[in-house]
């Protein structure tokens, strides 16, 4: 199951849900079932980043077999 950000339309607070077969979970603020799908932003973890970077994260193409050199 996915997990999706939303945005309720009543109290305009935001939350993050799993969500099944495309509902829409109602607000747990306010109980609304007026709610906005966010778009959800990846955020890259430490290795990933590291990668994106341009650092050496070691095994083949970090260098060390000698094919990034």
């Amino acid at each position: 199951m996915p997990i999706y950000e939303y945005a309720c339309m009543e109290c305009e607070s935001h939350f993050e849900e799993l969500v099944r077969n495309g509902e829409e979970p109602p607000c747990p603020e306010c109980g609304a079932s007026n709610v906005l799908n966010q778009l959800s932003v990846f955020a890259p973890t430490a290795v990933g980043s590291a990668a994106l970077r341009g650092g050496s994260s070691g095994g083949c193409c970090g260098g060390s077999c000698g094919c990034g050199s």
